[in-house]
């Protein structure tokens, strides 16, 4: 029910807008978010929108870099990346849940129930 897009090679410093695109009843997600897993590590919460929360959360080593938004209309979130690191290559997910999410579980890749597939974002150095 996720479709994720916009991955790519980019040079450090350079900026990408990953997309996430839903099917079926995606304007009923309570939340979603982005993740992300480099090679050889864990999967980790960059990003996420609750509708519990009056804003984004985010991770703090993508603070200030990255924003995560959502159009209802057009069943699709975004995470805009600014000022790219080499640190920052990955494979990124996004993920989505129908019910609502405790600020203490949005890092936890087991509180999403629906994913998509993954977009690689490779950073040049």
């Amino acid at each position: 029910q996720l479709q994720a897009s916009g991955g790519g090679l980019v040079q450090a410093g350079g900026s990408l807008r990953l997309s996430c695109a839903a099917s079926g009843s995606a304007s009923d997600y309570q939340a979603v978010a982005w993740f992300r897993q480099a090679p050889g590590k864990e999967r980790e919460g960059v990003a996420c929108i609750r509708s519990a929360s009056n804003g984004p959360t985010y991770a703090d080593s993508v603070k200030g870099r990255f924003a995560i938004s959502r159009d209802r209309a057009k069943n699709t979130m975004y995470l805009q990346i600014n000022s790219l690191k080499a640190e920052d290559t990955a494979v990124y997910y996004c993920a989505a849940r129908f019910n609502r999410i405790l600020y203490s579980m949005w890092l936890d890749p087991s509180s999403y129930s629906y994913w998509g597939q993954g977009t690689l974002v490779t950073v040049s150095s």
